[in-house]
């Protein structure tokens, strides 16, 4: 007797994304074709494989490490990132972001599992069963997504990209990329779809500038985004226009190698699905680390389609779904600085935490000499906030001290937050302290670890956006009506802030 067994509803979903060369899974998942060899993207032109020919990967790494080459049609490796490690918030998902970070580069496995609290066996063994891949195989696999972009986007010499996108030597860029991609560097660059070459690199002494662009998940909500980071941003640290043909933003960061700033534009002179990136960094090293913190920053890694359909479904957001599609929840370029953001703004408005910050921009931070125009200072550290002693905040005696002790504890490692942490984790560290309750560690949560699924229970903006909307006002009864929107609860929060506009707690 034949037993029949019931198909895997993961598989037969996946299919069907392949079937239907649906975009919106590009980035999420890998298809491998056993008669090819090869993996594709789920929206390849390809025709469709046989299912009994198919397999699925969650990573890339997974797929070239099971003896498959990237499909030189679709090119997988040009997709958006997967919103999975976000709303993720186990071991895989956390040791994902920070891979994304270059922390396997910068500091090894075993800096990696350091900073997850595990043995590097474990966190080796976690990844291999979950994922497919050892974190040197996905920081590989990093590696080479971060070559193929410069190589096609922008025209640095192939011994630059090989510094830039993190490997030892050319020699390593070369096996890789052939074993990849089944070329050399220098014919993919040939291969790339029509458009001319980002302007040269040009270099100073102390300073190295490029333009890349960056894929994004459709709809997007560019003006939103930036809208929210420019009613928040620091004089001197940010910048951002959403009144002209583009919508930018621009920022200094402080990166691994040195500091450095970046400047982000979307509009038709980008092109859809794409973002525009010029960089201007102390070294080549930290290209990666950076193109990582801004698609962080603007949640470029989210499924927009997935969200939207959830919340378009609730008659309260409807039309607010349907007003601004593709609305993300901005993260943070740096974890310190929006912890200190996070706890200067408790109980004040946006306009009046914008002014207590760029005081403390101007007196504890670093000048910076930008090319891009508004950037004058770097962001002041942890440490360097500490040393100002809430000096320049005019802030209540109780909350300068929260500050500044929280950021001694950041600068001394005391107390650590970083994308790789655990949500629960984090939340609990940051309300041990005195002056910190669930408003702030849920806002640094929200932000820094891309939590989806973060609700901001007591919060002023959202009682306002609520009694807008029709919603109960009670915030307990509202943070009840707001698990209908699990796991979206962070996108659902922007759509009720918007309704609240101008009202409320700062976010800051």
């Amino acid at each position: 007797m034949t037993i029949q067994t019931a198909p895997d509803p993961v598989f037969a979903e996946r299919y069907r994304a392949i079937a239907a060369r649906d975009v919106r899974f590009d980035g999420q998942f890998f298809t491998a074709v056993h008669t090819t060899g090869i993996y594709c993207r789920p929206s390849c032109p390809a025709r469709t494989p046989r299912p009994e020919n198919v397999s699925f990967y969650l990573t890339s790494a997974a797929a070239h490490g099971a003896g498959y080459r990237a499909c030189k049609r679709c090119l997988p490796e040009a997709t958006p990132g997967t919103p999975a490690w976000d709303l993720r918030g186990d071991l895989a998902g956390r040791a994902m972001r920070l891979v994304a970070d270059g922390v396997v580069d910068r500091e090894g496995v075993d800096g990696l599992a350091a900073r997850l609290g595990y043995s590097p066996r474990h966190v080796s063994r976690v990844l291999r069963e979950d994922l497919g891949a050892a974190p040197l195989t996905l920081a590989r696999a990093h590696r080479a997504q971060t070559a193929r972009t410069l190589l096609t986007s922008t025209d640095l010499p192939v011994a630059d990209v090989a510094f830039a996108a993190g490997f030892g030597s050319i020699r390593q860029l070369n096996d890789t990329v052939r074993e990849i991609f089944a070329t050399t560097p220098t014919e993919l660059r040939a291969r790339r779809a029509g458009a001319a070459l980002a302007s040269a690199r040009t270099e100073t002494a102390d300073r190295v500038r490029l333009h890349v662009t960056l894929p994004v998940r459709e709809p997007f909500d560019a003006a939103g985004t930036v809208a929210y980071l420019g009613a928040r941003a620091v004089e001197g640290v940010e910048t951002a226009t959403t009144d002209g043909p583009e919508v930018t933003y621009a920022r200094t960061l402080l990166l691994p190698h040195g500091p450095g700033a970046v400047h982000v534009s979307v509009g038709a002179a980008v092109g859809p699905g794409r973002v525009a990136l010029r960089l201007e960094l102390a070294s080549l090293q930290d290209v990666a680390t950076a193109v990582a913190r801004v698609r962080r920053l603007l949640d470029l890694d989210a499924d927009p389609v997935a969200v939207d359909t959830a919340l378009g479904a609730d008659p309260a957001l409807a039309a607010s779904v349907a007003a601004t599609p593709g609305t993300r929840v901005p993260g943070a370029a740096d974890p310190h600085e929006l912890v200190v953001r996070a706890i200067v703004g408790q109980q004040i408005s946006v306009a009046a935490a914008r002014t207590h910050l760029g005081r403390l921009a101007a007196a504890a931070g670093t000048p910076y000499d930008s090319g891009f125009a508004g950037l004058t200072r770097l962001f002041p550290t942890a440490g360097q906030v500490a040393d100002d002693d809430g000096t320049h905040l005019a802030l209540p005696t109780r909350q300068r001290q929260t500050v500044t002790a929280t950021a001694r504890a950041l600068a001394d490692g005391t107390l650590d937050v970083d994308v790789g942490a655990d949500a629960a984790t984090l939340r609990t560290d940051l309300e041990t302290r005195p002056g910190i309750g669930p408003w702030t560690s849920g806002y640094v949560a929200l932000r820094v670890l891309g939590h989806p699924d973060t609700w901001l229970t007591g919060d002023v903006a959202l009682r306002a956006g609520a009694r807008a909307l029709g919603l109960p006002d009670d915030h307990r009864a509202l943070a009840e009506r707001a698990d209908s929107w699990a796991p979206w609860r962070s996108y659902a929060a922007r759509h009720v802030w918007r309704a609240a506009a101008p009202i409320g707690r700062t976010l800051a």
